[in-house]
């Protein structure tokens, strides 16, 4: 099928389900959660096809080992993708929420209320479990999706995506082609020219896709180029602390854009010895002296720096950081205070692993991304992410002119919705 009459299915699509009754909703994620449960197998039979190509790639140098590692769906994310769709079905509608009421004058009162952006671009590499969290947050926030997965996970992303469009269409009252998946270079290049029927392309990958992405469509994009993360270890930290949150930040998946890249120490921290060398038992790379300090490493490897203060360290971070989520360990509350306002990033941390930037870990259900921007939705994008808002004003016949020629004039009274 050509990609505009994709698009267009998407945009009909995408008008039928904006005002969809929650319980049809409901109702289509919880099929779709019980549909991808009995047929785990089929599941993980195309991902060991997938892995199984993949590893050729990887050794050919046409893949990373990093992108090798995202795209394995084992048990662990298996039931977590499947459990985040019947949180996301669980959770209140962001549809059709007012956000304000206000009496412009007497029976003429304008209501602000929340709505479905329409039709989202999805693109996105590696990892299959994507599928099903963004088909998940579209359901259930009335968006279309057209979803572009990576050639690496194209068995995986074929088959899943089948078996929930499978139960889709065992759903009283759910229309068609409210997820639809292309597979080409080609359908990337048609999806950032279409502007007239796509209303946000959400990239999920690394720098090139994400800088590709924004220099080459008309259509608002939502995401991050790279995820620079930091931790700060304060003078007053507590070494056993420092260790937990910085080895758990660095090894609990190093590919992640939440893992930290760089760790800065206050010279006056009197155990630092004993941190690094602790890292260094737990397999961690450490590099003094790294060529640049914006690099994302996506393994092992942490880049180290020692600094003068809490000033230096804030600095550091908004001069190299990517503005997603970095954190600080300490125990004076007033430099966690200060560090938490300075730095300029969507997530900031007292205390805690950056792993936790996550729509899942943040109740959200799942998230279609973590996005860096300062527009519209910021961090990880949940439901909410996917909605905008809409002003509905209702009256009774009344006409600027009146206001104008001052026959009438404005009460502008907010009222209790």
């Amino acid at each position: 099928m050509d990609f505009i009459d994709i698009a267009k299915n998407a945009k009909e699509a995408s008008l039928k389900i904006a005002d969809m009754p929650s319980e049809i909703k409901n109702s289509a994620l919880n099929f779709i959660a019980c549909t991808l449960e009995n047929n785990k197998s089929q599941i993980f039979d195309a991902n060991k096809k997938d892995l199984k190509e993949a590893e050729n790639l990887v050794n050919e140098g046409k893949i990373s080992k990093q992108t090798f590692n995202r795209l394995k769906l084992d048990d662990n994310k298996m039931r977590d993708m499947i459990k985040g769709i019947r949180d996301v079905a669980i959770l209140a509608d962001p549809v059709n929420k007012i956000l304000l009421k206000r009496e412009l004058d007497k029976d003429l009162v304008l209501t602000k209320v929340t709505c479905p952006i329409g039709v989202l671009g999805i693109i996105f590499e590696s990892r299959p479990d994507v599928i099903a969290q963004i088909s998940s947050l579209a359901i259930k926030s009335g968006n279309a999706v057209i979803l572009k997965g990576g050639k690496e996970s194209i068995n995986t992303n074929k088959t899943i995506l089948n078996l929930i469009n499978m139960a889709l269409s065992m759903t009283d009252g759910f229309p068609k082609n409210v997820l639809q998946q292309v597979f080409t270079h080609e359908d990337i290049a048609e999806m950032l020219k279409c502007d007239k029927y796509i209303n946000l392309i959400i990239p999920r990958g690394g720098n090139k896709l994400v800088q590709y992405i924004k220099e080459n469509t008309k259509i608002p994009v939502l995401g991050h180029a790279s995820g620079i993360c930091h931790t700060f270890v304060d003078s007053s930290a507590d070494l056993e602390m420092a260790q937990k949150i910085v080895v758990d930040a660095k090894t609990q998946y190093p590919s992640a854009c939440n893992s930290i890249e760089t760790l800065l120490i206050h010279k006056d921290f009197q155990k630092k010895d004993e941190l690094l060398a602790s890292l260094e038992l737990s397999d961690i790379k450490l590099i003094d002296k790294p060529e640049r300090w914006d690099f994302e490493y996506g393994d092992k490897i942490l880049a180290f720096k020692y600094v003068e203060n809490l000033d230096e360290a804030i600095k550091h971070i908004n001069t190299y950081g990517s503005g997603h989520t970095d954190c600080i360990i300490t125990n004076d509350i007033k430099n966690a205070e200060t560090f938490m306002n300075k730095i300029d990033s969507a997530g900031v941390y007292f205390n805690a692993s950056t792993r936790f930037a996550d729509g899942f870990r943040y109740g959200f259900g799942a998230e279609v991304g973590i996005s860096t921007n300062k527009t519209h939705a910021r961090g990880p994008v949940g439901l909410e992410g996917l909605t905008i808002y809409k002003y509905k004003l209702v009256g009774k016949g009344q006409i600027v002119k009146d206001y104008v020629d001052g026959v009438k004039t404005f009460t502008h009274k907010d009222l209790v919705s």
